[in-house]
């Protein structure tokens, strides 16, 4: 791990290519976060892929809107989310349909970090 932040709607890791996010429980997740989501892009990731993984272990709800925003990070080449929970598997298909890049749902973390290395590893090889 690289950095690591506490905010007040979650918890994120900066890791080599990617961010590992658990938001905190209660919130909707709105648009007006994906702020964070750019200054670490600009910051850790500047010219360089990365993908976002949202470990939902604690209940709160999306604004599927910020997908659209976040379709306008160039090097955020992909988005994963951990869950076991039935509801989230629902609204993951509302986030997907919004989300113009690779987007996958995952029941383990370990799952997740595999199709990250996948697609990390394909995204380069087009370059």
């Amino acid at each position: 791990m690289i950095a690591s932040f506490d905010f007040s709607f979650c918890r994120a890791e900066i890791h080599k290519d990617y961010v590992l996010t658990v938001m905190t429980e209660g919130i909707t997740v709105i648009p007006k976060y994906n702020e964070l989501l750019m200054m670490v892009a600009e910051q850790y990731y500047k010219n360089k892929p990365f993908v976002y993984i949202s470990n939902r272990i604690n209940s709160y709800s999306v604004d599927p809107s910020i997908h659209l925003e976040m379709n306008k990070i160039p090097n955020l080449i992909g988005f994963a989310v951990i869950s076991n929970n039935p509801i989230q598997k629902m609204q993951t298909k509302l986030e997907k349909s919004l989300f113009k890049k690779e987007y996958k749902l995952f029941n383990t973390m370990k799952s997740a970090i595999d199709w990250k290395n996948m697609i990390i590893i394909k995204y380069t090889h087009l370059l």
